[in-house]
């Protein structure tokens, strides 16, 4: 049977080039393309022999993470359908545990393995020829190419399990925006460093970092053998301990997938949910899909999120004006961003106006309309903190200090969601009602609006002491006091959102008749 299924691959490997004219003329060149690049990563890879062992080491590392992390990704950002789907050899009547064994086997036999092998043995040779036994290489470049097939196959079979019918182009956004968080961030720090002819230091700690994680924990095995570092043994560890989660993890999805029926999605479906049709089939999921709804398309949303980074931006026009020095100027925008962003849900109550009779008519419960109207100001806030602190970090110059203003920025944004959890049921005003301009102010407001804005502002602020002042102190005395600030700044945060989440579901809960009556008189 395992002869039979790998006869199947190889005949679905040269399938792909039948076809038309116009379809054979693509994939000839497409693989003409794909050879190219191979032979020229090989060749850069081989050129590496006379470089020095920590050159070596930081593009190996950090070279083979990312390409795992790419193996990862691919499967669930691509979808496309699996040629070895488990569900499509159970007529060959093998048992669960057989069927995984050989189709994690047959799973290098692909064209994206084949390419990877290649680039594996170069980089082995690259390190025979540094010092490392043979073995370590060989061990290395096996482990590194088991590990990215393994990852491949988990994620196909858990985008098959789970998002096979919810492919849209929200949740491909959503995977995209996920890629733009990594991507950017990593792409700013690298523009920030400065070589002077040799590897920086801080490549060079990233590369160590890895070594011990599951995504460069193979690639980096033979580097350390070869420079008779301890931690290669740590990485060893590392890399097989990965490889037997993964191949633990196919053997109960292969089990999973063929113990379970697959729903064909009803016709009615083929024009798409929107934010409904990712969103899970839950009360809170609802929320979610409805909230992301008007977070992207009412007026009123959209005009808020894009006055963030303006008042932002504002900020650093008086601070210059005073003579603050510009590396310190460039630190500020961003903390103000997360404040904002964090305070935006203090009155979303209120922009739904009468739609809220559905929570309070169908006993919604309140940690489902808690969470799920936090859902969309997560999706946007983590993505734009991620990419724009490391931005502000790299106008600072001073790239120790990014775990300081993570923190600080955690502390604040998560702070603010948890007021303002409380906030938009226990105090909402009345804003312009949907479909009027977002700048068009109600005919009563109150003071009870300039009393809920001021409390989420303030409180977060003071909630946030402890990590500003770890943070003042990595700025200006100790910087080891850095690490201390993202950690607390993240403790304080999450703390105060559950608080939060669960204050505000009991006030929500005890409250729907009056906030009802506020969304009607309104």
């Amino acid at each position: 049977m395992a002869a039979h299924i790998l006869r199947l691959r190889v005949a679905l490997l040269f399938g792909a080039l039948r076809g038309d004219r116009g379809h054979v003329t693509r994939m000839v060149i497409g693989l003409l393309v794909l050879v190219g690049g191979i032979a020229a990563a090989s060749w850069a890879l081989l050129s590496l022999r006379d470089a020095e062992a920590d050159v070596v080491l930081a593009i190996t590392v950090l070279g083979g993470s990312a390409v795992t992390l790419g193996f990862a990704l691919a499967p669930l950002i691509g979808g496309a359908h699996d040629p070895l789907d488990p569900r499509r050899f159970t007529v060959l009547g093998l048992g669960g545990g057989r069927l995984a064994a050989v189709l994690a086997m047959v799973g290098f036999i692909s064209i994206p393995a084949l390419s990877l092998l290649v680039l594996a043995v170069c980089a082995a040779i690259v390190w025979s020829d540094h010092g490392a036994p043979w073995i370590a290489s060989a061990v290395g470049a096996i482990l590194g190419v088991a590990t990215c097939v393994l990852l491949a196959r988990v994620c196909m079979a858990l985008g098959s399990l789970f998002l096979r019918h919810r492919r849209s182009r929200e949740l491909s956004g959503l995977f995209v925006l996920v890629v733009l968080v990594v991507v950017i961030p990593v792409g700013v720090f690298l523009a920030s460093l400065e070589w002077h002819g040799s590897v920086p230091s801080q490549l060079l700690q990233a590369a160590s970092t890895l070594a011990v994680t599951p995504l460069g924990a193979a690639w980096a095995f033979p580097g350390l053998i070869a420079e008779g570092d301890d931690s290669a043994w740590m990485s060893l560890l590392v890399a097989v301990g990965t490889i037997v989660v993964l191949g633990a993890m196919w053997a109960w999805l292969v089990h999973r997938i063929l113990t379970t029926t697959e729903r064909p999605a009803p016709e009615r479906e083929r024009g798409g949910l929107g934010w409904f049709g990712v969103a899970p089939g839950t009360p809170g999921g609802a929320i979610s899909g409805r909230s992301l709804m008007y977070w992207f398309r009412d007026r009123r949303y959209i005009v808020n999120v894009l006055v963030i980074p303006v008042a932002a931006a504002i900020t650093v026009v008086p601070l210059l004006i005073a003579g603050v020095p510009p590396e310190i100027v460039a630190l500020v925008p961003v903390p103000f961003a997360a404040l904002f962003l964090g305070w935006l849900p203090h009155n979303d109550v209120a922009y739904d106006s009468t739609a809220l009779w559905m929570h309070v008519a169908t006993g919604v419960r309140g940690w489902s309309d808690r969470i799920g109207r936090l859902v969309p100001v997560l999706l946007v806030g983590l993505p734009l903190l991620a990419v724009a602190v490391p931005v502000a970090i790299s106008l600072h110059g001073r790239w120790a200090l990014l775990p300081a203003l993570a923190g600080i920025c955690l502390s604040l944004f998560l702070c603010g969601l948890g007021l303002s959890s409380i906030a938009s049921v226990v105090a909402p005003y009345a804003v312009s009602r949907p479909g009027e301009s977002p700048f068009q102010h109600p005919p009563r407001i109150g003071a009870g609006a300039g009393l809920s804005q001021g409390l989420v502002m303030v409180g977060s602020i003071v909630l946030s002491a402890p990590a500003l002042w770890w943070g003042w102190i990595a700025l200006t005395r100790d910087i080891d006091a850095a690490m201390l600030a993202l950690w607390g700044g993240l403790a304080i945060g999450l703390v105060v959102l559950i608080l939060g989440v669960v204050i505000g579901s009991f006030v929500f809960e005890r409250r729907g008749g009056r906030l009802m009556e506020f969304a009607e008189s309104t």
